[in-house]
């Protein structure tokens, strides 16, 4: 069955108002891009964060930009079908915090654990603060902050193991991994988003203390796109390696979207929820600093400038559609064969992925916290990374060094609890 629920806009609410509510093959640098491999064959469609993952589409958001609000008055919705933070507009600051659960933390407790869990969602983003917070003027002002929930398999095997997807699972080996074990796998993963990182660190802090019976922490990871009004309304982000990034990304409110993204009914206790694979991916920026321009933009298959394919005309956009077949006056391929955007490109419709990545730069590494949502991760993320796993250009300067796959627990309403369904 396939959702076309639209995109939920931002609310942009005062908070007083609100509170109501198989082997690769390798090459060398220098030989892949002095030799024939970059002018023969160096791709469809993804900037960095398609691997990456997926191409993207004409934007994150669709329509008019809201009207503004003094800074830090918005407060987001967090009930409804879906929970909020997965399509609403992207945020400025990110952090992913994961956690493991200890061992007494039997179904019952995840119940208590839940209720808890919900109250703190509720009154953090509507400004209110939730029970004793100890500073609650530090919530007053969220700033558009979200709080989305998963489960990692761990979680659920402890409700019932037969409720656990067969994706709900770390993801498969693949050749070019580099993972370090630091930022891999949880039990609970809680994902804050909002425009100002005070709201988030407070909501961070309190959700932490509120856990502490249930959980421990396993890992933190903040992520950062441009600032709220530093570009006009709709602006594709650019990732560190200076490329446009989330080109061909499913747009909320196109016909195929919800099938692509969110499980339906069919899904059981996860119906009206949705995939999350987030993958840490460190960027070599001194190294890829060496390479020229043409260089680098046969890597990717788009100019820098603007994201417009190589096969486009130079004051094309980025979204003008890359023409795989193009080539040169010699016969080479305008867009090589192990470029990038070819690599992640798919014929296959139903293999795409919602991509909403942020950059990280923190202790000397910089890169891209991959984040994407889909259905079903083997049938969607998998596919495109094992392709580019097994031949893409910037495989010389990118690693993976951690993965984690999450359920993104379906929507509440007030006077619901957020993981009923999954305890029921």
């Amino acid at each position: 069955m396939r959702s076309t629920d639209p995109a939920p806009d931002r609310t942009n609410t005062p908070v007083a108002e609100a509170t109501a509510a198989s082997g690769p093959r390798r090459f060398g640098r220098r030989a892949l891009l002095t030799s024939g491999a970059a002018g023969a064959g160096v791709g469809a469609a993804l900037s960095l964060g398609a691997a990456l993952g997926v191409l993207s589409g004409p934007s994150e958001t669709d329509g008019p930009p809201p009207e503004p609000l003094p800074f830090g008055g918005e407060a987001l919705s967090c009930h409804g079908k879906h929970q909020a933070g997965i399509v609403t507009p992207a945020a400025a600051h990110v952090r992913f915090v994961a956690y493991a659960l200890k061992p007494e933390t039997d179904r019952a407790a995840l119940g208590r654990m839940f209720r808890v869990l919900t109250g703190d969602v509720e009154g953090l983003t509507s400004g209110a603060a939730p029970l004793a917070d100890p500073e609650p003027e530090l919530a007053a002002r969220p700033s558009a902050l979200s709080v989305t929930v998963g489960v990692g398999p761990g979680l659920v095997n402890r409700v019932d193991p037969a409720l656990r997807p067969e994706w709900l699972a770390p993801l498969p080996a693949f050749e070019r991994d580099r993972l370090d074990g630091r930022h891999d796998g949880g039990d609970l993963l809680v994902l804050l988003q909002g425009d100002d990182p005070l709201p988030i660190a407070h909501a961070a802090r309190m959700i932490d203390r509120d856990l502490r019976s249930f959980v421990e922490p396993l890992w933190s990871q903040q992520g950062f796109r441009q600032a709220r009004g530093s570009e006009p309304h709709g602006t594709t982000m650019r990732n560190l390696m200076g490329q446009v990034d989330g080109t061909v990304n499913p747009a909320p409110g196109e016909d195929d979207f919800g099938g692509l993204v969110w499980v339906d009914g069919d899904g059981g206790w996860l119906a009206g929820g949705t995939a999350l694979v987030l993958r840490r991916i460190r960027m070599e920026l001194d190294t890829w600093d060496q390479v020229d321009r043409p260089g680098r933009e046969q890597t990717i298959g788009r100019r820098l400038s603007n994201g417009s394919p190589l096969t486009a005309p130079p004051d094309a956009d980025e979204h003008t559609p890359a023409d795989f077949e193009a080539s040169t006056a010699n016969g080479l391929p305008v867009i090589p064969s192990f470029a990038h955007i070819r690599r992640a490109h798919s014929t296959d419709p139903s293999e795409r992925i919602f991509r909403r990545s942020a950059n990280y730069d923190e202790g000397g590494e910089s890169g891209l916290l991959f984040a994407c949502y889909q259905r079903d991760p083997t049938r969607q993320f998998v596919p495109i990374q094992r392709r580019l796993d097994e031949l893409d250009l910037l495989n010389e300067w990118v690693a993976h060094t951690g993965s984690a796959v999450f359920a993104i627990l379906p929507g509440f309403e007030a006077g619901e609890m957020l993981g009923a369904s999954l305890l029921a």
